[in-house]
């Protein structure tokens, strides 16, 4: 087997803690197969403590570094147990490895499609293929899959609203997850096929994700109002989690997936801008400084020369990214555009969540009026956003994608709003949802990710995905059909380990625990790192 590179430091560190993690989860397997064959008539004995039980509580669950602590406990219990379950891990206890089975699955598993990415992206056993694009065969296979979807998965929905207590269904989270799944396709679909005639649609897609980054955050910590270090940490570990160790373990910058430092950098804003002085949120003239705060501070950093380079600068060994085939471009030239383009989309996002209620209630009432004057403010709101989606397409949308990226960060707040005028005009239209695109709207972070690795390939590291993965070669459809499932099911796969190995290491109350996992986190990492420079010295000095 050929590979693309060197092996890095962090790639030996992975190996050197997935390995462990694998062998002590086949072990834990034969163990309760085991006691399971011991046991087979006394159905008492075989109380294992499955990851996902709802009868017991999050906070109480055995988990691997914490060894079954409560809330009760104390930090100095915590620091013991740490230390004692480690020990326990490495020296393979039975008592211990049976006790966390589910988890070390879940984490094996997590790690074996990490391989499996490296595999698919730097080995040299797969086959690739180059993109063709063909405007007849993208529009048939994407309105292949509307037919299906409104075939099968059309869902009427009967949520009540927790502002009015009534079911208005208005920019709900069936709604936004059904539109992200229709975006995500389409964004896969212009990568997979090389389709660049829909460039400036992509761009407004990508848009709407960082409104909705803004929307959603807004709406949870407005009304939540809990602005924890729990939920703050589950926030990161979402966005960074997996894109962590694909930059680990194929030797990738964070920026090369720059969907996720943008989402990350826009929910800090939000969380940032709600979280101070969040007692006073409920006050609009305080909500209104702090929306033009946020204006300012864009403004600040984005449009005057210099700055940007300045404020971000010390951040260039994280946000920093050099494109094989771009060599002269500067290291920050990928993070100044990506997040420029977007700048002020997410702040456009917060402002139509605080309103959010307010449109709500006018909803309401336009619900309750004469069915005349309905059908004339209804007919009224679509015309005109029909009009102005025309003229923003002609005047916008049709230059050519450099002119149009001038224009963006002002504009595409535009075709976000007709949109959501449209989508939202009627009861009937805003009852419905394809949740077929739902279910993919879930999980368009890990399609995101996976996509560079198990559906395209680039071979180098930091590489764009400029080839097709191939299976099956000589037969392009075929092969789009076999990779696109595994890449499909892989993806929904990861979303579900995320979710699983975040509730046992990011307990949602108990902050000793989290402070404790973070720093045995930490610390584990930095041994294996250490360890893996020794050994990667060892040819050199042999």
């Amino acid at each position: 087997m050929v590979v693309s590179g060197p092996i890095t430091p962090g790639q030996v560190s992975f190996l050197l803690g997935v390995i462990p993690v694998f062998i002590a989860w086949i072990y834990s397997e034969f163990l309760e197969h085991k006691k399971c064959a011991s046991h087979s008539k006394v159905h008492s004995d075989n109380n294992l403590v499955e990851l996902g039980d709802g009868t017991i509580k999050e906070d109480d669950r055995a988990v691997l570094l914490e060894g079954g602590l409560t809330r009760s406990a104390s930090a100095k219990s915590h620091s013991s147990y740490v230390k004692t379950n480690l020990i326990r891990f490495l020296t393979m206890e039975d008592s211990f490895l049976l006790e966390n089975r589910a988890i070390l699955r879940a984490m094996a598993e997590f790690g074996a499609i990490l391989v499996y990415f490296y595999i698919c992206d730097r080995a040299n056993l797969l086959g690739e293929s180059t993109k063709k694009y063909n405007r007849d065969l993208f529009l048939f296979l994407y309105a292949l899959l509307i037919t299906v979807s409104a075939m099968t998965s059309l869902t009427k929905h009967n949520d009540k609203s927790v502002f009015s207590g009534k079911t208005m269904q208005y920019l709900s989270r069936h709604q936004t997850e059904e539109w992200k799944g229709w975006m995500q396709v389409l964004f896969l679909m212009y990568h997979y096929f090389a389709a660049t005639e829909i460039y400036n649609a992509i761009r407004v897609f990508i848009a709407a994700y960082v409104w909705m980054t803004g929307f959603g955050n807004f709406s949870y910590y407005y009304i939540r109002k809990d602005f924890s270090l729990a939920r703050f940490a589950q926030m990161m570990w979402r966005l960074n989690f997996l894109v962590a160790f694909c930059c680990i373990v194929l030797n990738n910058d964070y920026m090369l997936y720059y969907i996720c430092p943008m989402h990350t950098l826009f929910t800090l804003m939000v969380y940032g801008a709600l979280g101070i002085f969040n007692k006073f949120n409920e006050i609009p003239s305080v909500m209104t400084v702090k929306i033009l705060a946020c204006f300012l501070v864009v403004i600040f950093i984005w449009e005057i020369p210099g700055v940007f380079e300045i404020f971000w600068g010390p951040l260039a060994f994280l946000l920093g990214y050099t494109d094989p085939a771009k060599p002269d471009l500067p290291r920050m030239h990928e993070w100044h555009f990506r997040s420029g383009l977007d700048r002020y989309i997410w702040i456009i996002g917060m402002i139509y969540a605080y309103y959010h209620p307010n449109v709500e209630k006018w909803m309401e009432k336009l619900e309750e009026c004469e069915p005349k004057k309905r059908f004339s403010i209804k007919a009224s709101v679509i015309a005109v956003s029909l009009f102005v989606g025309y003229i923003w397409y002609e005047c916008i949308y049709k230059l050519d994608k450099v002119t149009y990226n001038k224009y963006h960060p002002y504009t595409s707040w535009i075709p976000i709003t007709v949109y959501i005028c449209l989508r939202n005009s009627l009861q009937q239209l805003r009852s419905y949802t394809l949740t077929l695109f739902a279910w993919l709207g879930k999980i368009t972070l890990e399609t995101y990710i996976s996509q560079f690795h198990i559906w395209l390939r680039s071979d180098i590291p930091n590489g764009q995905p400029k080839w097709l993965l191939s299976f099956i070669p000589e037969y392009p459809l075929l092969n789009f059909m076999l990779t696109t499932a595994i890449y499909v099911l892989i993806s929904h796969r990861l979303f579900e380990l995320t979710n699983t190995l975040k509730s046992v290491f990011i307990p949602t109350k108990d902050k000793w625990r989290l402070l404790y996992n973070f720093l045995a986190g930490v610390a584990i990492s930095v041994c294996l790192y250490c360890i893996s420079l020794v050994l990667l010295q060892i040819p050199h000095s042999a």
